[in-house]
Formats: C-alpha cells, structure tokens, sequence
C-alpha cells in the first residue's frame, strides 16, 4: 500500500540570528511571520512563516555551529549526503538575476542546464534556495 501525501507542509532551516533571518526572508521573498516561539526543554527559538503556498520554519540555537562554506555551493555540497536546498518556482528568474543583485543577495550559481534554469543564492546565513523558472 503506498502512502498518499496531500503535498508538502514545510521546509526547516537553521540559521545564526533569528531576526535577522526573518526581516531577510519577509524583505526578499515576502514571508510573513506566523508565530515565534521556543522549542521546549531547549535553547532553541523557532519562527513559523508563510508564502504563498509554502510554510518555512526556521530555527535558531545560538551555540550552533555555522554552515560549513561547502555548503553553500550547489555543486560542493553534493559531497556530503542530506537535504540540498530549498527551491521556488518564478515566471522568470532571468529578470530575478538582476532583482537579486540590487538587493545585496550573495549569487551562488547559475544553473543553465538542459533546458532548465535557475538560480542559486544563499540566504543571509548561507542556505542555499535555488529560484527555479517554471515559466507563465
């Protein structure tokens, strides 16, 4: 029997300063905050934030350790296993190129590939989220 899932709920990220990840996500993208709290029994605070039709929730324990720089390279941070980045899809990331770049947003890598293209930028702690044209 195969397990029917409705989509996906949402997608965890750690990052270094809390508020300053969610003033950087609500100013790039438009996510708006839903709810800030703090995960029981632990260091760790957590803020709930919407787009449409994605939920991102992002946590922050301020004696973690910083995102390794291989990490924040789509084609090196395929030497190590795990999740490798967040993706959204746009009309057009040829003109996002341009948007980013007057925003100060770090480009990771241009991925122009059969057919295909997308941006990889890294967030203000390094994660890396791929802007992925889909087209109209």
């Amino acid at each position: 029997m195969e397990i029917k899932i409705n989509g996906i709920n949402h997608f965890a990220i750690s990052v270094a300063n809390l508020d300053e990840s969610v003033a950087w996500y609500n100013r790039i993208f438009g996510f708006e905050e839903l709810h800030r709290g703090q995960i029981p029994g632990t260091a760790v605070k957590v803020c709930h934030m919407q787009a449409p039709g994605f939920l991102l929730e992002i946590f922050c324990n301020e004696e973690s350790e910083p995102l390794a720089d291989f990490r924040k390279h789509p084609n090196t941070d395929f030497l190590v296993q795990g999740n490798k980045h967040i993706s959204f899809g746009v009309p057009n990331a040829h003109i996002l190129l341009d948007k980013f770049k007057e925003l100060g947003v770090n480009i990771a890598f241009i991925a122009d590939v059969n057919n295909t293209y997308g941006v990889f930028i890294n967030d203000n702690t390094g994660n890396l989220i791929e802007i992925f044209e889909e087209g109209e």
